[in-house]
This record gives C-alpha cells, sequence and structure tokens, in this order.
C-alpha cells in the first residue's frame, strides 16, 4: 500500500497585509490632530472681527483664569509671573487669553505690570465668532 504523502497547508499572507496596511491609513486619516496646549482651561470671549495673529520672533503668551496665572503654559504665581516679565525685553510681543469668567481686576493686574516695565506691544486673545 502506497503511502499518502502529506501535503503542508500554509496562509496566503498578501491579504492580511493588505488589511494591516488598510487599517493603518484608516486610523491616520480619521484621528484627530492635537492642536496647541495650554496651560490653563479657558472659556475665551468671542468677537464678531478681528486680525489674525502675525508670526513674530520673540513673543510670549500670558493665561490668566479666575484661580491662577501661566506664562508660556507655565503656571505660576502673580508673583513669579512680575519676575519673568522683568526678563523679558520691552519690545517683546505679548499675547494675554484672559477667561471671560476671570475677575477683571486680575487682567487689569498683568497689565499694570506690563505697562510698569514698558511693554506695549500687546495682543488679547478672542475666539471669532463662527457663522
Amino acid at each position: 500500500m502506497a503511502r499518502k504523502k502529506r501535503e503542508f497547508i500554509t496562509p496566503d499572507l498578501t491579504p492580511l497585509i493588505d488589511v494591516v496596511f488598510l487599517l493603518l491609513i484608516f486610523f491616520l486619516v480619521s484621528s484627530v490632530f492635537k492642536k496647541d496646549e495650554y496651560a490653563l482651561l479657558l472659556n475665551l470671549p468671542v468677537t464678531q472681527e478681528g486680525e489674525g495673529a502675525q508670526n513674530k520672533a520673540e513673543e510670549i503668551t500670558i493665561e490668566i483664569n479666575k484661580d491662577s496665572y501661566a506664562i508660556n503654559k507655565e503656571s505660576v504665581s502673580i508673583s513669579e509671573l512680575i519676575t519673568k516679565l522683568n526678563s523679558y525685553e520691552p519690545s517683546i510681543v505679548v499675547n494675554i487669553r484672559a477667561d471671560q469668567e476671570s475677575p477683571y481686576k486680575r487682567l487689569i493686574k498683568v497689565l499694570e505690570t506690563l505697562q510698569s516695565q514698558k511693554k506695549e506691544n500687546i495682543s488679547l486673545i478672542t475666539e471669532k465668532e463662527s457663522k
């Protein structure tokens, strides 16, 4: 009696590789890209019109909410904020992001500090109203 030769079945990996690449492309296209992160979670005031930000070489961002301050994505106290602002030149661009629920006196304190340090290139950041 003749012995049957055993045949080994090997799976074809080509369709599997195609499916893996299609899944990879799907997840890359459908993923949400990360936006700029800031130190404080703010609810910015909304405006109808305004100019877009011009890209400057040197600029800092000050964030203000009802509990704390942040400068360049780093939470600081008001005394640390004043000290850090002293280290910058008067010609630096200062962007201020103030929460609409924060007390007005917190914004005034920062503006007084900037004025006393002769920093005059100041921008208040808002969100543009969507139509």
